[in-house]
This record gives structure tokens, C-alpha cells and sequence, in this order.
């Protein structure tokens, strides 16, 4: 199981090889954990990630347990 580094900016692309890519937007993307990538909070694998630029969100209650990490310009949120 790797670990995501968001000691900084998270570029998804150093790790597009693990991610299939649900929905894309200008400011936000959805995407599948398919390597089993360990959630930086946590710790655990995740199956799904949001990743934000914006500076509001607002979501439906997302199905189980969930953990968020900030970056200086990102928000991410985890779903297990």
C-alpha cells in the first residue's frame, strides 16, 4: 500500500497509475482508488477521493466513514 504525499500541493498525476478518474470539473475531481492507496489521515485504504480547489463545498452525506486532508490551495476528502 503506498501513501499519498500532501506535505504540499497533491498532484494526482504522480499516481494517476492508481486512480481511475470518475467525473472531472475546472475546480474539482472524483476519483477511484483502484492501487489501494492508504488514506494520509488515517491511514486505512480508501475507495474514493474528492480533490477541491474551491473554496466552498457542499456535499450529500457521503456513504460511511469519511477523513479530509488540506493542502495550501486543495481540499480532499476521503471515503471508505
Amino acid at each position: 500500500m503506498s501513501d499519498l504525499d500532501v506535505t504540499g500541493e497533491f498532484d494526482v498525476h504522480e499516481y494517476r497509475e492508481g486512480f481511475k478518474l470518475l467525473k472531472e470539473t475546472r475546480e474539482t475531481m472524483h476519483l477511484e482508488n483502484r492501487a489501494g492507496f492508504a488514506c494520509p489521515a488515517c491511514g486505512k485504504p480508501f475507495e474514493r477521493l474528492f480533490v477541491s480547489e474551491k473554496r466552498t463545498n457542499t456535499f450529500q452525506s457521503p456513504p460511511g466513514p469519511f477523513c479530509l486532508a488540506r493542502t495550501p490551495s486543495q481540499t480532499l476528502l476521503f471515503t471508505h
